[in-house]
């Protein structure tokens, strides 16, 4: 087989980023820690170069390569180029709080390049063994990144806890993945869709394999009942590393997502609805709940994150285009609106202080009405006020359960919608009517500032707009999804 014959071009993005982290690695082994920015400027550089390389391949009809078990399409780009703006939103926001707490290192750098390859490879593959390879490259090195901080029995804590579950979850989903093959005879996502189809594969086994599958994303994606990791990896993990978890790799898990359900198992959609619909009902009820007695505004984050997971179930398990399309928007969009919430919890932080009591914020207008005004705008989207962007990707997924005659499914995401709004509006009550506890300067980063303004006001401006990028994205998956290939 020649190299030719893969078709590699179509991986190009992949294959720099792999070849630029390796070098990376070899670079920061030669750098003392007085130069160690040199290995930032670097990563930046590559994830930059990606994207543009994302950019330049971007094309409406599906590419093969690699014998048929990687596709460059629509959705996969348009998934990769916000994952990358996801990891690079983590490394700007993180780097005067890695720099303060002795994690800017060559690991950091290297471990979150992994982990977006792994996230990039998730997005292309349609061969089952492919989607698993890609996934657990993303945990691996989440694993290792939470567990950074060697000296915090708190982060090791959490790297455990988060090890031992994900690896209880990858064997559910590995298990689940070798029964669909037992029913169809195939690990490529086109023939089994095929097969199913044409009723060449035995029912049975394959629902009892979509049982372990749904368990095991279910675990992935942090939904009720198997969440109950979340809270203490995002309490535990350092800001940053929690910022990564809270927002790239949902948009690579609704990638993965879309490849195992919506294209593979498209046949047996009815049986896989009705198991997203109890974790995106528990994930609302639980989520939403539980956040209201959190003190914490990490492990608020997690509760929270977990109720947006509902949504996000609760598009997919439509199972039409226009959910899809509502869910592809509400992972974008809700990446964007968590890497800058986690930004400005890192921005307010100082050596020997994490800024994550949501005491902390107590008067935050009379210390620095900008980064109020910026919470305040995180704050109103996750609850989805109107005008805000937050408010357009609640209303998509409601409009898609309205249209399939799921109003009692509706009215319930509009109940925990209000009752999640209880305690994102706290956080503005306490920034704006209460005095501060703490008269410390917020030292910020220039650069840090400005991305954390744009991306702020990104989050504005696609709730004035959101028929542009929503277009985008239903145009991606109507030529990525069916295809046939």
């Amino acid at each position: 087989m020649t190299w030719s014959s893969l078709n590699a071009g179509v991986a190009t993005p992949e294959i720099f980023l792999l070849c630029a982290t390796c070098a990376i690695l070899l670079i920061d082994v030669f750098l003392s820690d007085a130069k160690r920015h040199i290995s930032y400027v670097l990563t930046l550089a590559t994830l930059v170069a990606t994207g543009c390389l994302l950019v330049a391949g971007y094309s409406l009809q599906p590419l093969l390569a690699f014998n048929g078990m990687f596709v460059a399409d629509p959705l996969a780009s348009l998934s990769k180029l916000g994952m990358v703006v996801g990891v690079i939103l983590m490394l700007v926001y993180g780097r005067g709080y890695a720099v303060a707490r002795g994690l800017f290192r060559g690991e950091l750098f290297t471990l979150t390049l992994c982990a977006l390859l792994g996230m990039m490879v998730m997005a292309s593959a349609v061969n089952f063994v492919v989607l698993y390879v890609g996934l657990e490259l993303l945990s691996l090195s989440l694993y290792a990144l939470v567990a950074l901080q060697r000296d915090s029995s708190r982060s090791t804590e959490a790297a455990m806890k988060y090890f031992i579950l994900g690896a209880l979850a990858s064997g559910l989903l590995l298990y689940g993945m070798s029964m669909i093959y037992g029913a169809t005879q195939s690990l490529d996502v086109f023939v089994i869709s095929q097969k199913i189809a044409n009723d060449e594969a035995n029912r049975l086994l394959a629902v009892f394999g979509i049982v372990f599958i749904v368990t095991g994303l279910g675990f992935k994606l942090g939904a009720v009942p198997f969440h109950m990791w979340a809270p203490d990896v995002y309490d535990g993990a350092p800001t940053l590393i929690s910022q990564l978890i809270g927002s790239a790799p949902k948009v690579a898990a609704f990638a993965f997502i879309m490849r195992i359900l919506a294209q593979a198992l498209e046949g047996f959609a009815f049986d896989w609805r009705s198991m997203l619909m109890v974790l995106a009902v528990l994930s609302l009820v639980i989520g939403n709940l539980t956040a209201i007695a959190q003190v914490n505004i990490k492990r608020m984050f997690a509760y929270s994150t977990i109720s947006h997971m509902g949504f996000l179930l609760l598009g997919i398990m439509a199972a039409t285009p226009g959910g899809y399309a509502a869910a592809f928007f509400y992972a974008m969009t809700y990446m964007l609106t968590a890497a800058a919430g986690f930004g400005i919890i890192m921005l307010l932080s100082r050596e020997g202080f994490e800024a994550d009591q949501i005491a902390d914020f107590r008067g935050l207008n009379k210390r620095s009405p900008w980064f109020a005004a910026m919470m305040l705008i995180v704050m109103f989207s996750m609850a989805g006020i109107p005008v805000f962007v937050g408010f357009f990707a609640k209303l998509a997924i409601i409009q898609a359960l309205v249209g399939l005659g799921l109003v009692w499914l509706a009215v319930i995401a509009v109940l925990m919608s209000v009752i999640g709004a209880f305690y994102y509006l706290r956080i503005v009550k306490v920034m704006y009517f209460e005095d501060p506890t703490d008269a410390a300067p917020i030292a910020a980063g220039t650069d840090a500032k400005l991305v954390l303004s744009v991306n702020c006001l990104l989050l504005l401006v696609l709730g004035m707009m959101p028929d542009r990028l929503l277009t985008a994205l239903t145009t991606a998956l109507q030529f990525s999804l069916h295809t046939g290939l």
